[in-house]
């Protein structure tokens, strides 16, 4: 018999976040998340997103042992100011037994009916800037650490609970060596005389944070066009400030300005901290810092975001940026660019990326049921 509890404890929230590392103790491709880091995320004094957003943790159990988890999230803003009347669930695990993944996720839909929302869709998190999807195809290659990775069982589980897929999500990758910079070269100076445009290279975070409001706005502006968007609001841009752009090395920040010094496109690159979190699962201390300091030298890179203001898209403008790119690339010796998901849907974001001979390494979706 599976039995499904509320977490109300801190001992609970850490069984919580504890209980993939069982899950995938042997898997060579699962990336552990930090476990402090991962505590924090539901802590409402640490993350303001809990502002505006309530979440609940639910652990199953069965024979007194943990055997799955679910977090049920309510969006507020998405619910009340774009009328997308969702239930969410993310951090969704468990063994291989419908049962339990049947009473985890029966326990988010009553939720969801008490709040009289209309449908679930997950794994998501909060908002855009979370993990998202459960991994369809590429099982056999590591993960990063802001994506999930899950078991190939998991998408015949959803099947046979009638959920249908919601929204497709690509990985891709790259070499370096692939990248022909040359006609991005002559296009950026086409496009930098023509718009009076110019690139922003930072050598210090502090340099970065004078422009990091105006990159939260771009991409509030940017990706609202997009099926996932949840806006981030001013108390959200103070948080990623602090957790987000501190821990990125400036150099692997590009931003396009006009003549104005008005920001029109933005990028944001990380080192590939994969193997390093493998290493140290999940602890920070006695050496977990050091090892992550030394994946900062990783010859592979994912790329975060990218965001061109609508003003200036079709023209270019992204040329610049992979300029840049490449310059800061090819000075660190880095050998394999990767991307995060992104929406199969977003054809112009793909368009970006098609002279670079990308290969498709991974498919995730999320998944939809009414209630």
């Amino acid at each position: 018999m599976i039995e499904i509890k509320e977490v109300k404890t801190k001992k609970g929230v850490l069984e919580f976040v504890k209980f993939p590392f069982k899950l995938y103790k042997n898997s060579p491709y699962w990336v552990p998340p930090i476990i402090s880091e991962e505590v924090k995320i539901f802590d409402a004094t640490k993350n303001p997103i809990l502002q505006d957003a309530e979440v609940k943790l639910f652990l199953a159990y069965k024979n007194n042992a943990v055997v799955g988890r679910v977090a049920a999230i309510i969006n507020w803003i998405e619910v009340n100011e774009q009328k997308d009347k969702k239930m969410r669930f993310g951090w969704f695990d468990f063994e291989d037994d419908l049962e339990i993944s049947s009473a985890l996720l029966e326990t988010v839909a009553r939720i969801g009916k008490q709040h009289d929302l209309n449908y679930l869709e997950g794994p998501v998190g909060f908002s855009n800037l979370d993990k998202v999807g459960v991994l369809t195809y590429g099982y056999n290659h590591i993960g990063t650490m802001i994506s999930w990775y899950n078991h190939s069982y998991y998408v015949s589980h959803f099947q046979q609970l009638s959920f249908s897929i919601s929204k497709e999500y690509f990985e891709q990758k790259h070499a370096f060596s692939d990248i022909k910079i040359e006609k991005f070269k002559r296009l950026s100076e086409v496009i930098m005389k023509r718009y009076r445009l110019k690139p922003l290279n930072f050598s210090s975070t502090k340099q970065v944070m004078s422009y990091a409001d105006d990159m939260f706005d771009l991409f509030n502006l940017t990706y609202s066009r997009l099926s996932s968007f949840v806006k981030i609001t001013e108390i959200q841009k103070a948080y990623m400030k602090d957790k987000f752009l501190n821990f990125i090395d400036p150099e692997y920040i590009k931003f396009v300005v006009d003549d104005q010094d008005q920001l029109v496109a933005f990028a944001v690159v990380m080192p590939s901290f994969a193997k390093a979190l493998q290493k140290i699962k999940g602890k920070l201390f006695p050496f977990g810092i050091i090892e992550l300091l030394k994946a900062k030298k990783s010859k592979t890179v994912n790329f975060l975001l990218i965001g061109v203001h609508p003003d200036y898209q079709n023209k270019g403008v992204h040329a610049l940026i992979f300029s840049e790119y490449h310059k800061t690339f090819e000075a660190k010796g880095i050998t394999e660019c990767r991307r995060t998901p992104e929406l199969s849907d977003n054809l112009e974001i793909q368009k970006l990326w098609r002279d670079f001979n990308p290969q498709l390494i991974k498919k995730r979706c999320t998944f939809k049921k009414n209630l």
